[in-house]
Order: structure tokens, then C-alpha cells, then sequence
């Protein structure tokens, strides 16, 4: 089991006009990841409210910021007890049997242009044995194209723009390997967390980008741009890709810091707690239950 005490601030200056806020930074509440603790600080004395999505349990936090220094500080402390699992075991699901809830994750959407990938995806991927190894294979081809490359692309970049310049940070080796994912029919959706267990020689600590894929009825997390160390990431939001879950969507003309972020893991033996590691099992934060698998699909 893991525990990490989460620390995120952000600061702005903001214009003479104001400007509104929509903000994903509180880690979600799933059965496998609780939160057992949480503050959050705004320097300047305004009303706010958090709105819980229940489809995803993202939580956001909206609020409209006056003129002047703005400073956000959301503390945590939160317990994840992944469900784990033998990767042999996954198997992708049939379309045909795939929940509602997770046909939109096979569609294109806005930096995951899955309808442009499919010839690339067919030749690459469509004969290889279907399941985990086959995205396992899917995650290896996206890093060995694209090279980790800070400063490189922007909030327009899209998985065809990384394929075509092959550099990018974590986002846009999310957005790649999800597009390649849905080409082939594999739901693939985009998660945001925190870099926790990251090289220093990236850079400071980070929020942090993964994939999740859907298979045997759960969704496993898969880390594209091995920055990581999966069993440390801390769920806080989840789309189709990065433009459902901006850490913080701006309505108004700001400047902006880089954020600093700190996840510092609690070791303690007497309760179980370790420090998180790298594991060839796969790994789940999500609610959802598997399905018992109908080949007839009645």
C-alpha cells in the first residue's frame, strides 16, 4: 500500500479585469485511492466551490480571481491500494462488448487523432497477439520515436505533431500512444497525477501525464514516457485527452509561474506502507468492476 503527503502551489499575477479559474488539482477519490487528508489555501479572501464529476471523480476547483498576486497552495495525504494483476492475464474486449461509458474513449478527440494513425497502426500493431502485450508493445514503439525533450512543444501540440517531431514531454507521449491505441480499437483515455520518483535531471517535480487502457473490464495505467514510477502516481483528473483535464483552465490574461509540486512517500512497516517501485504487474486506480466477457455479446 501506498501513502504520500502531496503538496502543489501555483501562483499567478493577475490583470486589472480579473480573471476566472477552473482548476484540477485535487486528487480524485476512487476505492483505491483515498484521501485521507486535504487543505487548500487561496491568498486572496474569495468565494469558491468544488465540483465533483461522478462519472470520473474528478474534482474542480472554480473561482474568480481579483487583480493583483493570486496564490494557490492544495495539500494531501493520500492511500492508494492498487488492484494488481498478472499482465498475462488482460485481454482487450470487443467492441462489442464494450460498457457505454467507454465507447467514447475509441473515438479521435481534439490531441489524439486516432483516425490518422490507423494504416500506421494496422502495419505496426494489427498482427501482433491481442491484450496487455500488445499496448505493452504499442507503449515501447512510442519510446523508442519520440525522445524526451523539455520545451519542445505547446497547448497546441497533437499526437500527429509528436510523431512528426518525434520530442515532447510526458503530454505529448500520452496523446501519441493513446491515438495508437484507438486506431487498432483499444479504449485509451488521458490521466493526469504527479511525477513522483522522476530523474532530477528532467527538471523540478512536476504534474505528471499517463495513459489508462481498458482491458478485461478495468482500466490499467500505462506510462508512455517512462519518466516515473507508476505505483506513485496520485489520480487527479481524467479525459479523452489533455483538454478535459488542464490543471488549470484560465478565462482572463494572467501570468503564470511554473508550479511546484512535492510527493513525498511514507514508509511504515507497521501499517503496510512502502515506498512506491517499479512492479511487472499491472496496475489499476479505477472503480470500475470487471465485466464477465460474453463472446456472443447478447
Amino acid at each position: 500500500m501506498i501513502k504520500l503527503n502531496l503538496n502543489i502551489e501555483i501562483n499567478y499575477l493577475i490583470d486589472v479585469n480579473g480573471a476566472d479559474f477552473i482548476c484540477n488539482i485535487h486528487a480524485a477519490n476512487t476505492h483505491y485511492q483515498v484521501v485521507s487528508m486535504e487543505n487548500l489555501h487561496i491568498n486572496q479572501s474569495i468565494p469558491y466551490r468544488i465540483d465533483k464529476d461522478l462519472k470520473h471523480g474528478n474534482r474542480y476547483l472554480r473561482f474568480t480571481a481579483l487583480p493583483g498576486p493570486l496564490k494557490i497552495i492544495y495539500t494531501a495525504t493520500i492511500e492508494v491500494a492498487h488492484y494488481r494483476i498478472r499482465s498475462n492475464d488482460l485481454m482487450e474486449v470487443p467492441v462489442r462488448n464494450l460498457p457505454l461509458s467507454v465507447i467514447e474513449y475509441l473515438y479521435p478527440s481534439r490531441y489524439c487523432q486516432s483516425d490518422r494513425f490507423i494504416r500506421l497502426a494496422i502495419k505496426e500493431f494489427g498482427n501482433l497477439p491481442q491484450g496487455y502485450s500488445r499496448v505493452k508493445a504499442i507503449q515501447e514503439w512510442v519510446r523508442r520515436q519520440v525522445t524526451f525533450t523539455q520545451n519542445v512543444s505547446n497547448s497546441n501540440t497533437s499526437a500527429l505533431d509528436t510523431f512528426i517531431e518525434q520530442q515532447g514531454i510526458c503530454r505529448d507521449f500520452s496523446h501519441l500512444m493513446i491515438a495508437l491505441c484507438r486506431a487498432v480499437n483499444i479504449p485509451a483515455r488521458f490521466t493526469t497525477g504527479t511525477d513522483y520518483g522522476a530523474n532530477p535531471c528532467l527538471g523540478p517535480p512536476d504534474f505528471h501525464a499517463y495513459v489508462e487502457v481498458y482491458l478485461s473490464g478495468r482500466w490499467y495505467i500505462f506510462d508512455p514516457s517512462g519518466t516515473a514510477i507508476p505505483m506513485g502516481f496520485i489520480r487527479l483528473g481524467t479525459g479523452r485527452d489533455a483538454a478535459d483535464v488542464s490543471f488549470a483552465t484560465i478565462f482572463g490574461n494572467v501570468q503564470s509561474q511554473s508550479p511546484i509540486i512535492h510527493a513525498v512517500a511514507v514508509e511504515d512497516s507497521k501499517f503496510g506502507f512502502v515506498a512506491p517501485y517499479y512492479c511487472e504487474e499491472a496496475l489499476s486506480t479505477d472503480d470500475e468492476r470487471p465485466l464477465p466477457y460474453n463472446p456472443s455479446g447478447n
